[in-house]
């Protein structure tokens, strides 16, 4: 079945509010949980699926930006080759605020047969996203390109393998989670009981007690370094468009997996701009070349093209360079390039040139009245 526009799916404008966004996805959620929802159990984990998919995009400025311009394609990378799992759902907090004052909450972990539950741990363990920009020349927009990147970041600690524990045994399961990371609590109101779910206090999630600390790292479970990473940038991508890597942000927590890696891509200034497929450039033509014809050299993105200009060609003419523009993402057909023609005018002539000018138009000089012969002689004369 096709995928539906995400605005649709949360019944919003294109022009909503980030406020609206999360409006309209908490009173969706609740309408549609399959816990309460009336619809088929299977329908509605779907429905519900498809809600927070749409929210995890639009409610991100980055995401929202990247799928305004490109639709799916720009956000096809945020999640897995076969598309949004729980496992790409990082509003996991959104959906504990909504539903965490109830039994509602507790009932939802478990709808999806606790998928939700290893998750949440997980992602209040996970390492921050590091951010950083890669310049490339315009070409790269044509034929993609493997620029090599050093990312800054902290990795799990080798000599505890990220535990934060020495030699990465010497830990214990939490006693007071028993290695859930999280504590429910159960609190009666008259004929009502809130069930609230939040980290543990004592291994702030991790669901282990570290006994003896590692020394490398002092028991962080993580250390300083500087990846190198070869990005992968495909042909047809946009200017300022981000490209994520999973997994190659800093490291997170002793039992949290790592944050990602946004590369916000930025060409290097060009001769040439672009316009979607089209590429558009701006050439100077010298009048001679403008009234007699002849070549000119034009930029491309590959380099220079020679150009004929016919003769009689007019200030501000536009040229057409098929299949020399910029291809779309993923495809292999391109567009073209648009040359715009200024016709070079001499700043000074000297006397002769201007006299060859006004020869040629047709404006030669005449004798003056005085110089004139009468129409007729006088009787006698």
């Amino acid at each position: 079945m096709p995928k539906r526009d995400y605005y649709q799916v949360l019944g919003l404008p294109r022009t909503a509010s980030t406020e609206e966004i999360k409006t309209a996805y908490r009173r969706l959620a609740r309408q549609h949980h399959p816990d309460v929802s009336k619809e088929n159990t299977k329908v509605a984990e779907e429905k519900f699926k498809e809600l927070s998919e749409a929210y995890e995009v639009l409610a991100d400025e980055q995401k929202r930006h990247r799928y305004d311009q490109l639709g799916f394609e720009g956000v096809a990378s945020d999640f897995g080759p076969t598309g949004f799992t729980w496992q790409n759902f990082t509003h996991v907090q959104d959906l504990e605020d909504l539903l965490g004052a109830s039994p509602l909450f507790a009932q939802f972990f478990g709808g999806f047969g606790g998928a939700f539950g290893g998750f949440t741990r997980a992602e209040r363990n996970r390492g921050a996203d590091v951010e950083l920009t890669v310049r490339l020349p315009l070409l790269a927009a044509v034929r993609g390109a493997h620029p090599t990147v050093e990312v800054p970041r902290t990795s799990p600690c080798p000599a505890c393998r990220g535990t934060g524990a020495k030699d990465g045994t010497a830990l214990e399961t939490c006693p007071e989670c028993q290695g859930q990371g999280q504590v429910r609590r159960v609190r009666s109101q008259g004929y009502t009981q809130l069930i609230t779910i939040g980290e543990c206090p004592r291994c702030h999630g991790a669901g282990r007690r570290i006994l003896e600390r590692c020394p490398e790292c002092q028991g962080r479970g993580r250390t300083s370094t500087v990846e190198k990473i070869e990005l992968a940038v495909p042909a047809g991508v946009e200017d300022g468009a981000v490209l994520r890597i999973p997994g190659h942000g800093e490291a997170g927590r002793p039992g949290g997996r790592s944050g990602d890696l946004y590369v916000q891509v930025v060409f290097e200034p060009s001769p040439i701009r672009r316009d979607g497929q089209e590429a558009h450039a701006e050439i100077a033509v010298p009048l001679a070349v403008a009234l007699l014809g002849g070549e000119v050299s034009v930029p491309t993105l590959e380099g220079h093209a020679e150009l004929k200009i016919p003769a009689g060609t007019q200030p501000e003419t536009q040229f057409r360079l098929r299949g020399h523009g910029f291809p779309p993402l993923r495809g292999s057909s391109r567009g073209d390039l648009l040359v715009t023609a200024h016709v070079e005018l001499p700043r000074s002539l000297s006397a002769h040139e201007r006299e060859l000018l006004k020869e040629a138009l047709g404006e030669t000089s005449r004798p003056t009245a005085s110089r004139r012969e009468p129409f007729f002689r006088r009787r006698g004369t």
